[in-house]
């Protein structure tokens, strides 16, 4: 059984040594070895090697803990209303599945964003399943016909599964919605504010959510301390969301160059999604993806690699995610390929580490330093000269979570 990263019950020691290191902010590699004690790293460039363990890392690379900002433990289907139709505990086996699968390819950190739950969270704390740190937004919140409907226009069914995605309209049924995440421990809160690929009933681009309903939602979040992350592609969307306060928009693939500019202005993230699109165009036909959905899938599918180019060049921060549901999450490392294409091995390093953990509010993660927390992953070469070693399987890299080998 794991030990519960977040908690040491002993001491322990570990050294990594014959390895280069990638700090999370820094283009330049530096020279190891790693001291790590009680799941920090308390030296760089020392060796000791009277520790409990020393790792041989041979000649690889040391970079942080990747962190997906985009996952869904409890997306096991393409198909939202087979999804929401799923017991909860067939999604919670499940999920387990694709969480500790994540973590065996170097993701020591995931942010669930339509899902999770306090029960999943616990069994994670304590150790049951191996898994990544877990931050989660519980059901994201649509509108009735918006993204997280999962009802057919011709059908009569109740919207009532709420595992991925909760149906509630209006100002004071939002506000509730919203303390009762928190009170179940929701590291932030998930709005859908336009249409989606797999939705039945929403045209793509149509901004969802009127600004009262979501400036009730992130009043609520930011007078907790926290932040809300929307669902968005078109300018419109994208401009509707940050203009009354959502922090990070998710996917953003149909962003224009004013809209990245106001979204820069209010400090926003774009966590970009490119895996999931590229993913549903090859596969998704083969796993229930509607002939609707793949039609949305091509109006957004090759404009999410120009979105990040017009947020770079707006100086908008930009993450990292996946959004994989069903079959397909086995191409989360493929998401590291495509935003390599797009911006190089650097900056997309530094999205799914240093920037994602900005997001999420952990200056301890996302970085090789000391203090920081030894969520670690030891590549087989080097990303800068060679960037297929991010992409490669987990049989090729070892993953390091509180210091402690998984």
């Amino acid at each position: 059984m794991r030990k519960d990263v977040d908690r040491v019950t002993e001491s322990s020691r570990l050294t990594i040594v014959n390895a280069t290191v990638f700090d999370g902010v820094s283009g330049e590699l530096t020279e190891g070895p790693i001291q790590i004690v009680d799941g920090t790293i308390v030296a760089i460039g020392e060796a000791d090697r009277s520790v409990d363990r020393v790792i041989d890392a041979r000649g690889g690379t040391v970079i942080p803990g990747l962190i997906d900002a985009h996952f869904h433990a409890y997306g096991t289907e393409l198909d939202l209303l087979a999804l929401e139709s799923s017991p909860l505990s067939y999604l919670a086996l499940a999920g387990a599945q694709r969480l500790g699968a994540a973590l065996r390819r170097g993701f020591t950190t995931v942010r669930d964003v339509a899902g999770g739950d306090p029960g999943l969270a616990k069994a994670i704390a304590r150790g049951l399943i191996p898994a990544p740190r877990y931050l989660y937004t519980g059901p994201a919140l649509s509108q009735t016909g918006g993204h997280g409907d999962p009802r057919p226009g011709d059908a009569d069914l109740c919207a009532c599964g709420a595992h991925t995605g909760e149906v509630v309209d209006g100002v004071d049924a939002l506000r509730r919605a919203v303390r009762d995440r928190f009170r179940r421990g929701a590291h932030a809160i998930k709005i859908m504010a336009s249409g989606g690929v797999i939705s039945h009933t929403d045209p793509i681009r149509m901004p969802q959510y009127s600004p009262e309903e979501i400036r009730a939602v992130t009043d609520e979040a930011a007078r907790r301390e926290s932040y809300v992350a929307a669902h968005a592609y078109s300018p419109a969307a994208i401009a509707h969301a940050v203009s009354n306060g959502v922090r990070t928009i998710e996917h953003g693939n149909l962003l224009d160059e004013s809209t990245a500019q106001l979204m820069a202005a209010h400090s926003a993230f774009l966590v970009p999604t490119l895996a999931a699109y590229d993913a549903m165009e090859r596969r998704g036909a083969d796993f229930g993806l509607s002939r609707t959905g793949r039609e949305k899938n091509r109006e957004v599918l090759d404009a999410g690699r120009g979105a990040i180019k017009i947020a770079r060049r707006a100086g908008v921060p930009i993450g990292f995610g996946t959004d994989l549901m069903g079959p397909l999450e086995d191409e989360q490392l493929i998401g590291l390929r495509l935003q390599v294409e797009v911006e190089g091995a650097f900056a997309t390093l530094c999205s799914a580490t240093a920037v994602n953990a900005e997001i999420i509010g952990r200056p301890d993660l996302g970085r090789v330093a000391v203090g920081a927390t030894a969520d670690l992953v030891i590549l087989s070469g080097d990303p800068f000269a060679d960037p297929t070693v991010l992409w490669a399987g987990p049989d090729r890299r070892t993953v390091i979570q509180g210091g402690h080998p998984v």
